[in-house]
């Protein structure tokens, strides 16, 4: 019996991503104005928004409000929550202490089927991934976020090994996006090298706030938002995801970080 002759190729299916450390709402003005950072992350028309420092309930810094749930219903999206800190019990006051939580947000147009969070080694802060599956419309994508540690290069290397211990053969139609706390040649990063590409070296086209400076042209940094010199805030894709663009967007001041845009390419499904 003669196989049947393959299929035509499925083209990839677009992606627009973001990730994003919002500074738990906080601005360059000192304010906490969720409203502006509503409306920032509205504009970007993402499929996929990826929060760093999100704060639910957590003090009076972010007003005692939750974050994650506002800016999901604001943008009219799903949300996956992923907590590093985790303080209190169930019970509002005045018959208990709040629970108060900070850590990772993801917001989706797009169906989340997986969602679970994983804590990474390291003292000091607590630090944590949150890995999610989106459905796609003849595929798959696996997106783990998450902010790794100020403290030293060697608790960053082993969160990075925690990292792409989540991601196996299977899955390589997957992401790995945040906050990374150092550049993306930093030899701490070598586990994501080795299995995983920096998107935005792999880009088409490339854009950024390098302004007049020239010589950060296409640069990519994304920290401190005021003068932009780190590129501290990375998305790593796998051998399923192409890469047609990434950007560094003008954080019209929302938040301490800027935000990066990607527009990935995902291979479909058999």
């Amino acid at each position: 019996m003669t196989k049947p002759a393959p299929g035509p190729e499925q083209p990839p299916i677009p992606v627009r991503l973001v990730t994003f450390n919002t500074h738990h709402g906080v601005g360059e003005d000192d304010r906490h104005d969720l409203p502006r950072l509503a409306k920032l992350l509205a504009s970007v028309d993402a499929d996929v928004i990826c929060l760093q420092e999100v704060d639910r309930r957590f003090g009076a810094r972010s007003e005692d409000v939750d974050q994650a749930v506002l800016l999901s219903r604001a943008l009219d999206m799903q949300l996956a929550w992923g907590p590093a800190i985790d303080r209190g019990g169930e019970e509002r006051p005045p018959h208990g202490e709040p629970h108060r939580q900070y850590g990772n947000a993801l917001l989706s147009r797009l169906p989340i089927l997986i969602s679970d969070v994983h804590p990474l080694p390291g003292g000091g802060e607590p630090r944590s991934a949150l890995r999610t599956m989106v459905e796609l419309d003849g595929g798959a994508l696996w997106i783990t976020a998450t902010h790794l540690t100020t403290r030293s290069a060697e608790e960053r290397a082993a969160q990075v090994e925690a990292l792409a211990g989540l991601h196996t053969e299977p899955m390589d139609t997957g992401v790995l996006v945040g906050d990374f706390n150092t550049e993306p040649d930093a030899p701490e990063l070598d586990a994501l090298r080795q299995r995983f590409t920096d998107a935005w070296k792999l880009a088409r086209a490339r854009d950024d706030q390098a302004g007049w400076k020239f010589w950060q042209a296409e640069a990519g940094n994304t920290h401190p938002a005021r003068s932009p010199h780190r590129r501290i805030d990375q998305v790593w894709v796998s051998s399923g995801v192409a890469v047609a663009g990434a950007s560094v967007l003008d954080a019209d001041g929302a938040s301490d970080h800027l935000p990066l845009i990607v527009d990935l390419e995902v291979r479909s499904g058999v």
